[in-house]
């Protein structure tokens, strides 16, 4: 199956270059380009997008508030959206996540990495560069937020496994790690996490993740800035 890409970035020399770069993918292609947010929303409901790769910094409706109108658009489900800027700063992350990301790294990425996290993010995994997820956890050590209005019967559903695979979610631990620190299978994690986020209602990982420090499932905690990108649901 082809990954439809939607590119949307205010510089029309960084689309050409994203787009030379995933159309040489044999498993992706670029079906639309946008220069401001506005223009995202209009497309992304035309072209049919799987990924959308947004910028933030636009004229007009920037990429935090297109991204806030493509995920409350319920025709608009399975559109995944991968926010890909120069600024990784811990409150543009956090309203990232919160307005319905399922990525976001910055735009030094390598290019086999950035066809990797549209691959990832397609498939409905999480993806946060070390510095996103180091900005997001201390955005929660410095200025916590009120819960998001889940309820607390959502939260008491959960198993006791699926609330310690939540908080090792939430560290930014991939499934393959979280499996080698419980001593169980990549695909067990995998069903926790997954099981989690129905019954919280969560849309996918990154949304997790919020959930899980604003419901107090998962305590702050900086890591450590590792070398590659976090929180895959491989």
């Amino acid at each position: 199956m082809t990954i439809r890409v939607l590119l949307v970035d205010d510089q029309t020399l960084i689309r050409a270059g994203f787009r030379v770069l995933i159309d040489s993918a044999p498993d992706m292609e670029v079906v639309g380009e946008a220069a401001s947010g506005g223009e995202a929303i209009d497309l992304a409901r035309r072209c049919r997008c799987d990924v959308i790769l947004m910028d933030i910094r636009m004229p007009g409706i920037d990429g935090l508030a297109a991204t806030r109108a493509i995920t409350a658009d319920e025709s608009l489900a399975g559109v995944r959206i991968l926010i890909l800027t120069t600024f990784e700063i811990d409150e543009y992350v956090f309203q990232a996540l919160r307005a319905g990301a399922s990525g976001f790294l910055g735009k030094s990425v390598e290019p086999a990495e950035l066809l990797a996290a549209i691959r990832q993010v397609e498939r409905g995994d999480a993806l946060l560069s070390p510095k996103a997820t180091r900005s997001l956890i201390e955005h929660f050590l410095d200025q916590p937020e009120p819960g998001p209005g889940i309820a607390p019967e959502r939260v008491s559903a959960l198993t006791a496994r699926e609330r310690e695979v939540v908080g090792l979610v939430a560290e930014g631990l991939s499934n393959d790690e979280i499996a080698e620190r419980l001593v169980v299978a990549p695909l067990t994690v995998k069903t926790h996490a997954n099981r989690a986020m129905v019954k919280l209602g969560a849309r996918d990982r990154a949304q997790l993740v919020v959930m899980a420090y604003q419901t107090g499932l998962a305590r702050p905690r900086v890591p450590p800035l590792r070398a590659g990108p976090v929180a895959e649901g491989r």
